[in-house]
Parts: C-alpha cells; structure tokens; sequence
C-alpha cells in the first residue's frame, strides 16, 4: 500500500495550518504548494471531505511586529480553533533586521527564538495541537555540559513543552539525544541522505558508484554514523578523521584543532564525498578536504545538512579555485545569500517536498517510520541510477 492510499484512509487529527515566520518564508510557502498538489492528487478518492481539507493555501495568517524600543509581540489574524498548527521558523536567518531606538540590529537566535513563543502565546491554547518544525535545532550545539556550563537547548526543549508544543521536527540534531530533556514528548530528527544522493547523481554526469571509484568519509568522531549509514547503503568504503584539540586553551567557545589526523583505506583515484551535518566557519571542512586531494583523491564532494559560512565563502571561492573540492551540496532548510547561490561549486538538495510529506503524515496521525529511514527509496534511486535510467 502506497503512502497516499494510507493517507486516503486516515482521518486528519484536525484541520491542518502552517505558521510561517518571515525566516522560513520561501521555504514554508515551499512545502504549502507540495500540500496543496499531494491532497488534490488523491482527494478525489475520499468519500468526505472537510470544508477546510482542500484549500488553495493552508498557510496561517500570523506575522510578529516590533515596537520602536525594538520589544516584539505576535499577531494570529485568524482563528486556530480546533486546528492543527505546525509552526516554521529557521532560527539562523541572519538576513531580517528589526531597529532599537533607530539603530539597525540583525535577528539573531534569539530574536527568532523568541518570535516563535509569541506565535505560540497569541494561539492562547485554542488549537488543538502545536507543532514546532525548527530544521536548524536552536541551541543544538549547547547540548551538553562539560564542567560549568549553560544546558541552553535542552531548557529551551522544556520551555516548548511547557507552552503546549505536542511535537518538535528538527532536521539532522547535533546531537538527537538531547530528546531526553522531554521524554514524554513528540521529537523527530530527519535525515537529508536521499537528497544529498539525489543531486550528486542529477548534477554529476559521470558519478559512479562502486567500492572502485567512490568512498565516504567522516570528517570528525561525531558524523560517523551519518557516513556509516551513506556508505553501507551505496556498498562503498569509508574512513574517518579525528580532530586533535588544544583542550588547554578556547577560542570562540571551543578548544582549537591541533591537525586532522585520517584513518581508512587509501583514496587514491576515487571519488570521495565528506558528510556531516553543518559547515559553520568552514576551516575544519576546508581543511579535510584540502587533505584528501593530498592524499591523491579524485574529486571531494562535500554535503552537509545546513550551510551556515558564517566566515564568508572568500576562503571556499580559493579553495576551489586551487582544486581542493569540486561540489559543496547544501539543504534549502536554513537561509543561504544570494551569493552563495551564485556560486558554480555549489548545488541545493531542495527538502521542502519532503517536509510536506512529514507534516501530510503528522496531520494524518500516520507512522512515519518510512519517512524517517529512506533506505527503500534510496535503493530505489540506485537501482535506476545503475539500469542508467536516471
């Protein structure tokens, strides 16, 4: 039985509503449109239909205003009785600007942390169930505590529940064992590994895909089990780097790496593709790659979950340029510049699609287990990667 015929069979928990904050607009409007088709494609078939099932637009209304101290509240310009909400917010949009007393100050976290509990608070209790999808976990990278030290994503997790969010969709956690701040509630971590495989292979004319021509590698102790998983479902090898750190001194929050020292087979010749889950300033990435191109590998295909530069792309714009990588694929799940898109080495794994069919299946009080393990659609990709008929 297909996805759509279960959800042909399924009762909505209630009717569904999407609060799009300003720092997921494009993507939230995104995943509305796949909505909206997935519904009219098998909606003919339902022998009833709520009023408010199938609509041009499931998008809530809803927006967050500023006063001139720079203080904020939030505005629901319609009724949530009785709806299912699923609220959107990308925490690292840097590109929105609010003024303090005339001086221009850029969202911060922060700032679009607090905008999604004004959404929260302005629903004052009336839906039926709140939903959070926060593809870049805020605070995720605080998620434990090492001598004295704030616990600041899981206090933010606890907050959440407090407020009477049911369910939190995140995408790649930094660290999905942060759920146990909240037990007892709803906490899915997805994955990006079929679309990262999906746009090397649409984007890459001659990407083959053998224990000969291909390996994947970790970059770091933590992204092990992503490129585990990569290289076990593709039948490649994989190998890894460890960071050494400085553990006597922190630069910007963090003990600095010594060297990037490699463990695995050679690469020599081969096509290598780095997984992880974010590129922040770069330098530990850059520096993997620069490595491997040392180590005589064919070509480096970077792909991680959210691309945030937050050093710039100078430094990625002169490593291509010297041949240390040839692609850097990044999600559509967290705000890019302009420039970035630009970019000749850089290509999007689009996930509004995938989203949509999250939030389908959520609504649809449906398992998700298919969704949150791709493996049978990934097989299916190879397959007809393999028969040449992609």
């Amino acid at each position: 039985m297909s996805d759509f015929d279960r959800m042909e069979q399924s009762m909505p928990i209630g009717p569904l509503k999407l609060a799009v904050l300003e720092s997921c607009k494009e993507f939230g409007q995104a995943v509305d449109r796949h909505i909206v088709e997935m519904r009219r494609s098998y909606a003919g078939s339902l022998p009833h239909i709520h009023p408010e099932y199938l609509m041009d637009s499931y998008i809530l209304d809803c927006e967050c205003s500023r006063f001139g101290s720079g203080e904020g509240k939030g505005f629901i310009n319609e009724s949530v009785r009785g709806k299912d909400l699923y609220i959107l917010v990308d925490v690292c949009n840097y590109s929105l600007t609010y003024k303090v007393c005339g001086h221009l100050n850029h969202m911060s976290p922060d700032n679009h942390y607090q905008d999604l509990k004004r959404i929260i608070s302005a629903a004052t209790g009336k839906a039926k169930r709140i939903n959070v999808v926060m593809p870049f976990l805020y605070e995720g990278r605080q998620h434990k505590r090492n001598k004295r030290e704030s616990l600041d994503c899981s206090l933010a997790l606890q907050e959440l529940r407090d407020m009477g969010v049911s369910n939190i969709i995140t995408f790649d956690a930094h660290d999905p064992r942060v759920q146990n701040a909240i037990p007892l509630n709803g906490f899915d971590s997805f994955m990006a590994t079929f679309q990262f495989l999906r746009a090397l292979v649409d984007t890459v004319p001659d990407f083959r895909i053998d224990p000969e021509h291909l390996m994947v590698i970790s970059p770091d102790e933590g992204a092990m089990s992503r490129a585990v998983y990569f290289a076990n479902i593709m039948g490649v090898d994989m190998g890894m780097f460890y960071k050494r750190r400085d553990y006597t001194t922190i630069v910007n929050g963090k003990n600095p790496i010594v060297a990037h020292e490699f463990l695995g087979d050679s690469v020599e010749g081969k096509d290598v593709v780095i997984i992880d889950d974010m590129i922040s300033s770069g330098g530990s990435m850059l520096d993997t790659a620069r490595q491997l191109k040392e180590r005589k590998a064919k070509r480096v295909f970077i792909c991680t979950t959210f691309g945030l530069f937050t050093d710039g792309l100078a430094e990625f714009d002169e490593y291509y340029e010297k041949g240390y990588f040839t692609k850097i694929v990044t999600t559509n799940l967290n705000y890019r510049t302009p420039e970035l898109l630009t970019k000749p080495y850089y290509t999007e794994a689009d996930m509004s699609r995938f989203l949509a069919m999250i939030i389908e299946c959520m609504n649809h009080d449906m398992s998700m287990s298919k969704v949150e393990s791709p493996t049978e659609k990934i097989n299916e990709l190879l397959n007809a990667y393999r028969q040449g008929t992609i």
